[in-house]
Protein backbone atom coordinates (compact mmCIF):
# COMPACT_ATOMS: atom_id res chain seq x y z
CA UNK A 1 0.00 0.00 0.00
CA UNK A 2 2.79 2.40 1.33
CA UNK A 3 4.41 1.25 -2.20
CA UNK A 4 1.37 2.08 -4.53
CA UNK A 5 1.21 5.93 -2.67
CA UNK A 6 4.80 6.45 -3.18
CA UNK A 7 4.23 5.60 -6.75
CA UNK A 8 1.11 8.11 -7.08
CA UNK A 9 3.13 10.57 -5.68
CA UNK A 10 6.07 10.00 -8.01
CA UNK A 11 3.70 9.93 -10.97
CA UNK A 12 2.21 13.13 -9.75
CA UNK A 13 5.27 14.91 -9.02
CA UNK A 14 6.54 13.92 -12.57
CA UNK A 15 3.27 15.51 -14.54
CA UNK A 16 3.38 18.30 -12.59
CA UNK A 17 7.07 18.98 -13.45
CA UNK A 18 6.07 18.13 -16.80
CA UNK A 19 3.22 20.65 -17.25
CA UNK A 20 5.37 23.56 -15.41
CA UNK A 21 7.94 22.94 -18.19
CA UNK A 22 5.51 22.89 -21.19
CA UNK A 23 3.74 26.28 -19.44
CA UNK A 24 7.71 27.73 -19.72
CA UNK A 25 8.23 26.66 -23.39
CA UNK A 26 5.06 27.89 -24.54
CA UNK A 27 5.43 31.20 -22.68
CA UNK A 28 9.06 31.48 -23.81
CA UNK A 29 7.88 30.99 -27.43
CA UNK A 30 4.89 33.74 -27.54
CA UNK A 31 7.55 36.01 -25.75
CA UNK A 32 9.80 35.35 -28.78
CA UNK A 33 7.15 35.76 -31.49
CA UNK A 34 6.82 39.24 -30.30
CA UNK A 35 10.09 40.54 -29.84
CA UNK A 36 10.29 38.94 -33.14
CA UNK A 37 7.31 40.82 -34.70
CA UNK A 38 8.35 43.94 -32.64
CA UNK A 39 11.77 44.10 -33.74
CA UNK A 40 10.59 43.69 -37.61
CA UNK A 41 8.28 46.37 -37.22
CA UNK A 42 10.93 48.86 -35.89
CA UNK A 43 13.57 47.70 -38.69
CA UNK A 44 11.00 48.66 -41.10
CA UNK A 45 10.10 51.66 -40.03
CA UNK A 46 13.64 53.23 -39.63
CA UNK A 47 14.15 52.02 -43.01
CA UNK A 48 11.03 53.79 -44.13
CA UNK A 49 12.07 57.07 -42.00
CA UNK A 50 15.80 56.75 -43.81
CA UNK A 51 14.45 56.81 -47.10
CA UNK A 52 11.86 59.32 -46.19
CA UNK A 53 14.85 61.52 -45.03
CA UNK A 54 16.80 60.27 -47.81
CA UNK A 55 14.39 61.43 -50.47
CA UNK A 56 13.78 65.07 -48.31
CA UNK A 57 17.47 66.04 -48.46
CA UNK A 58 18.76 64.41 -51.77
CA UNK A 59 17.54 66.95 -53.97
CA UNK A 60 20.60 69.16 -55.07
CA UNK A 61 21.18 71.05 -58.30
CA UNK A 62 20.71 74.95 -59.87
CA UNK A 63 17.60 76.19 -60.78
CA UNK A 64 17.77 79.20 -63.80
CA UNK A 65 14.71 81.25 -63.95
CA UNK A 66 14.69 84.75 -66.14
CA UNK A 67 11.68 86.28 -67.26
CA UNK A 68 9.03 88.78 -65.70
CA UNK A 69 10.18 91.56 -63.06
CA UNK A 70 6.07 91.50 -61.54
CA UNK A 71 6.67 88.32 -59.97
CA UNK A 72 10.04 88.64 -58.26
CA UNK A 73 9.12 89.55 -55.09
CA UNK A 74 7.21 86.60 -55.03
CA UNK A 75 9.78 84.42 -56.13
CA UNK A 76 12.34 85.33 -54.22
CA UNK A 77 10.90 84.22 -51.17
CA UNK A 78 9.20 81.29 -52.57
CA UNK A 79 13.09 80.46 -53.79
CA UNK A 80 14.39 81.27 -50.20
CA UNK A 81 12.09 78.86 -48.93
CA UNK A 82 12.39 76.20 -51.20
CA UNK A 83 16.19 76.39 -50.74
CA UNK A 84 16.17 76.17 -46.78
CA UNK A 85 14.43 72.94 -47.01
CA UNK A 86 16.99 71.84 -49.91
CA UNK A 87 20.26 73.33 -48.87
CA UNK A 88 21.97 71.57 -51.85
CA UNK A 89 19.89 73.58 -54.43
CA UNK A 90 20.19 76.68 -55.89
CA UNK A 91 17.86 79.06 -57.67
CA UNK A 92 19.15 81.54 -59.56
CA UNK A 93 16.39 84.69 -61.02
CA UNK A 94 17.30 87.28 -63.22
CA UNK A 95 14.32 89.89 -63.73
CA UNK A 96 14.67 90.58 -68.02
CA UNK A 97 10.99 91.04 -68.77
CA UNK A 98 8.50 88.61 -69.66
CA UNK A 99 9.10 87.97 -73.63
CA UNK A 100 12.84 87.28 -72.58
CA UNK A 101 12.25 84.57 -70.12
CA UNK A 102 9.95 83.11 -72.62
CA UNK A 103 12.10 83.68 -75.42
CA UNK A 104 15.24 81.73 -73.27
CA UNK A 105 13.06 78.70 -72.30
CA UNK A 106 11.88 78.33 -75.84
CA UNK A 107 15.29 78.44 -76.42
CA UNK A 108 16.79 75.99 -73.55
CA UNK A 109 18.70 78.76 -72.15
CA UNK A 110 16.97 78.82 -68.72
CA UNK A 111 14.93 76.12 -67.06
CA UNK A 112 11.91 78.13 -66.64
CA UNK A 113 10.57 81.05 -67.55
CA UNK A 114 8.87 83.94 -66.00
CA UNK A 115 6.29 85.31 -67.24
CA UNK A 116 3.34 87.89 -66.41
CA UNK A 117 0.90 87.56 -69.39
CA UNK A 118 -0.49 84.63 -70.94
CA UNK A 119 1.31 83.24 -73.50
CA UNK A 120 1.36 83.63 -77.49
CA UNK A 121 0.02 80.86 -79.79
CA UNK A 122 3.33 81.22 -81.39
CA UNK A 123 5.04 80.30 -77.98
CA UNK A 124 2.67 77.45 -77.18
CA UNK A 125 3.53 76.45 -80.94
CA UNK A 126 7.25 76.24 -79.93
CA UNK A 127 6.89 73.55 -77.32
CA UNK A 128 6.12 75.42 -74.53
CA UNK A 129 4.13 74.34 -71.42
CA UNK A 130 2.83 76.78 -68.09
CA UNK A 131 2.27 76.54 -64.90
CA UNK A 132 0.37 79.12 -63.34
CA UNK A 133 1.53 80.35 -59.55
CA UNK A 134 -0.81 83.53 -58.83
CA UNK A 135 -2.63 86.31 -60.71
CA UNK A 136 -2.46 89.72 -60.66
CA UNK A 137 -3.76 92.81 -60.93
CA UNK A 138 -2.54 96.34 -62.81
CA UNK A 139 -2.92 99.40 -60.77
CA UNK A 140 -2.73 102.72 -62.47
CA UNK A 141 -0.57 105.11 -60.07
CA UNK A 142 -0.30 108.61 -60.00
CA UNK A 143 1.79 111.00 -57.62
CA UNK A 144 0.16 111.02 -54.38
CA UNK A 145 -0.47 114.92 -55.15
CA UNK A 146 -2.51 114.27 -57.75
CA UNK A 147 -6.19 115.67 -57.67
CA UNK A 148 -7.44 112.52 -60.35
CA UNK A 149 -8.82 109.89 -58.57
CA UNK A 150 -10.86 107.75 -61.35
CA UNK A 151 -10.43 106.59 -65.05
CA UNK A 152 -12.98 104.88 -67.04
CA UNK A 153 -11.16 102.16 -69.77
CA UNK A 154 -11.88 104.55 -72.30
CA UNK A 155 -10.10 107.34 -71.15
CA UNK A 156 -7.04 105.01 -70.42
CA UNK A 157 -6.55 103.77 -73.69
CA UNK A 158 -7.05 107.72 -74.96
CA UNK A 159 -4.13 108.82 -72.56
CA UNK A 160 -2.03 106.16 -73.84
CA UNK A 161 -2.37 106.51 -77.28
CA UNK A 162 -2.24 110.17 -76.51
CA UNK A 163 -5.57 111.86 -77.46
CA UNK A 164 -6.27 113.00 -73.96
CA UNK A 165 -3.27 114.95 -73.05
CA UNK A 166 -4.18 117.17 -70.24
CA UNK A 167 -5.34 115.81 -66.82
CA UNK A 168 -8.39 118.98 -66.60
CA UNK A 169 -10.09 116.55 -68.99
CA UNK A 170 -10.27 113.64 -66.27
CA UNK A 171 -11.09 114.70 -63.11
CA UNK A 172 -7.40 116.66 -62.33
CA UNK A 173 -5.60 120.11 -62.27
CA UNK A 174 -4.47 121.88 -65.83
CA UNK A 175 -1.39 120.30 -66.39
CA UNK A 176 0.16 117.64 -68.99
CA UNK A 177 -0.01 114.41 -68.81
CA UNK A 178 3.34 112.86 -68.42
CA UNK A 179 3.01 109.10 -69.47
CA UNK A 180 4.81 106.32 -68.39
CA UNK A 181 5.15 102.84 -69.86
CA UNK A 182 7.64 99.97 -69.65
CA UNK A 183 9.41 98.49 -72.21
CA UNK A 184 8.63 96.46 -75.18
CA UNK A 185 9.82 92.55 -73.14
CA UNK A 186 7.58 93.67 -70.33
CA UNK A 187 4.93 91.56 -69.38
CA UNK A 188 2.84 93.72 -67.76
CA UNK A 189 3.00 96.17 -70.57
CA UNK A 190 1.79 92.90 -73.00
CA UNK A 191 -0.96 92.46 -70.49
CA UNK A 192 -1.92 96.16 -70.21
CA UNK A 193 -1.67 97.04 -74.16
CA UNK A 194 -4.17 94.01 -74.76
CA UNK A 195 -6.36 94.34 -71.92
CA UNK A 196 -6.92 98.41 -72.68
CA UNK A 197 -6.45 97.76 -76.54
CA UNK A 198 -3.70 99.89 -76.86
CA UNK A 199 -2.09 97.30 -78.70
CA UNK A 200 -4.26 98.01 -81.66
CA UNK A 201 -3.67 101.69 -81.43
CA UNK A 202 -0.22 102.27 -80.62
CA UNK A 203 1.43 103.92 -77.46
CA UNK A 204 1.91 107.76 -77.59
CA UNK A 205 5.52 108.47 -79.23
CA UNK A 206 5.53 111.18 -76.13
CA UNK A 207 6.18 108.23 -73.41
CA UNK A 208 8.57 107.91 -70.98
CA UNK A 209 9.43 104.24 -71.42
CA UNK A 210 11.26 102.79 -68.47
CA UNK A 211 12.52 98.87 -67.30
CA UNK A 212 10.76 97.30 -64.17
CA UNK A 213 7.65 97.94 -62.36
CA UNK A 214 10.28 99.64 -59.86
CA UNK A 215 11.36 102.15 -62.10
CA UNK A 216 7.73 103.13 -63.15
CA UNK A 217 7.29 103.23 -59.09
CA UNK A 218 9.80 105.62 -58.63
CA UNK A 219 9.42 107.57 -61.52
CA UNK A 220 5.91 108.37 -60.99
CA UNK A 221 6.51 109.00 -57.34
CA UNK A 222 8.84 112.34 -58.68
CA UNK A 223 6.48 113.59 -60.93
CA UNK A 224 3.05 114.79 -59.89
CA UNK A 225 2.01 115.00 -63.51
CA UNK A 226 2.96 111.58 -64.36
CA UNK A 227 0.39 108.20 -64.64
CA UNK A 228 2.09 104.93 -64.70
CA UNK A 229 0.47 101.32 -64.37
CA UNK A 230 2.35 98.46 -61.78
CA UNK A 231 1.73 95.23 -60.48
CA UNK A 232 -0.14 95.02 -57.74
CA UNK A 233 2.66 94.45 -55.59
CA UNK A 234 4.36 97.52 -56.04
CA UNK A 235 1.42 99.58 -54.47
CA UNK A 236 2.92 101.22 -51.20
CA UNK A 237 2.80 104.73 -49.71
CA UNK A 238 4.94 106.91 -52.86
CA UNK A 239 1.94 106.26 -55.28
CA UNK A 240 -1.55 106.54 -55.27
CA UNK A 241 -3.41 103.78 -57.04
CA UNK A 242 -6.53 104.85 -58.95
CA UNK A 243 -10.06 103.25 -59.18
CA UNK A 244 -10.90 101.93 -62.65
CA UNK A 245 -14.35 101.94 -63.80
CA UNK A 246 -15.16 103.08 -59.66
CA UNK A 247 -13.88 99.56 -58.79
CA UNK A 248 -10.47 99.56 -56.26
CA UNK A 249 -7.65 97.87 -57.39
CA UNK A 250 -7.57 95.02 -55.23
CA UNK A 251 -7.50 91.25 -55.05
CA UNK A 252 -10.59 90.68 -53.95
CA UNK A 253 -12.46 92.92 -56.80
CA UNK A 254 -9.65 90.84 -59.22
CA UNK A 255 -11.10 87.04 -57.76
CA UNK A 256 -14.79 88.95 -57.89
CA UNK A 257 -14.31 89.76 -61.57
CA UNK A 258 -14.95 93.22 -61.00
CA UNK A 259 -11.27 95.40 -61.46
CA UNK A 260 -10.49 94.92 -65.50
CA UNK A 261 -7.11 94.75 -65.78
CA UNK A 262 -5.97 91.36 -64.17
CA UNK A 263 -3.53 88.62 -65.43
CA UNK A 264 -1.88 85.20 -64.47
CA UNK A 265 1.89 84.97 -63.13
CA UNK A 266 2.94 81.76 -64.70
CA UNK A 267 6.42 79.87 -65.12
CA UNK A 268 6.93 78.58 -69.09
CA UNK A 269 8.99 75.53 -69.58
CA UNK A 270 9.42 73.10 -72.14
CA UNK A 271 8.97 69.42 -70.45
CA UNK A 272 11.95 67.60 -72.27
CA UNK A 273 14.50 70.35 -70.16
CA UNK A 274 12.95 69.04 -66.86
CA UNK A 275 14.48 68.23 -64.15
CA UNK A 276 13.81 66.26 -60.88
CA UNK A 277 14.75 69.45 -59.39
CA UNK A 278 12.94 72.11 -61.08
CA UNK A 279 10.45 69.87 -61.01
CA UNK A 280 10.23 69.68 -57.27
CA UNK A 281 10.10 73.81 -57.31
CA UNK A 282 6.96 73.64 -59.36
CA UNK A 283 5.50 71.36 -57.44
CA UNK A 284 6.20 73.81 -54.27
CA UNK A 285 5.23 76.95 -55.43
CA UNK A 286 1.14 75.86 -56.02
CA UNK A 287 1.74 74.70 -52.10
CA UNK A 288 -0.55 76.00 -49.61
CA UNK A 289 3.05 77.15 -47.67
CA UNK A 290 4.61 78.60 -51.04
CA UNK A 291 1.06 80.53 -51.53
CA UNK A 292 1.33 82.56 -48.45
CA UNK A 293 4.25 84.73 -50.33
CA UNK A 294 1.88 85.83 -52.43
CA UNK A 295 -0.92 87.19 -50.07
CA UNK A 296 2.70 88.31 -48.46
CA UNK A 297 3.18 90.48 -51.85
CA UNK A 298 -0.14 92.01 -52.91
CA UNK A 299 -0.29 89.09 -55.47
CA UNK A 300 -3.68 86.84 -55.41
CA UNK A 301 -3.79 83.04 -54.88
CA UNK A 302 -4.63 80.14 -57.28
CA UNK A 303 -6.74 78.52 -54.26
Amino acid sequence: MKTNIKKIITVGLTLGMLFALTACGSKDTSTDATTTETTVAETTAAAETTAAETEATSLEGTVTITGSTSVEKILLDMADEFMAYNPDVTINYTGTGSSAGVEDAIAGANDLGASSRELKEEEIAAGLETIEFAYDGIALVVNPANTATDLTMDQVLKIYSGEITNWSEVGGNDADIIVVSREGASGTRGAFEELTGLEDVGLTESATVVEGNGNVQATVAGNENAIGYVSFSFIDETVKALTLEGVDANADNVKAGSYLLSRPFLFAYKAENMTDVTKAFLDFVVTSEAQVFVDNHGGIRID
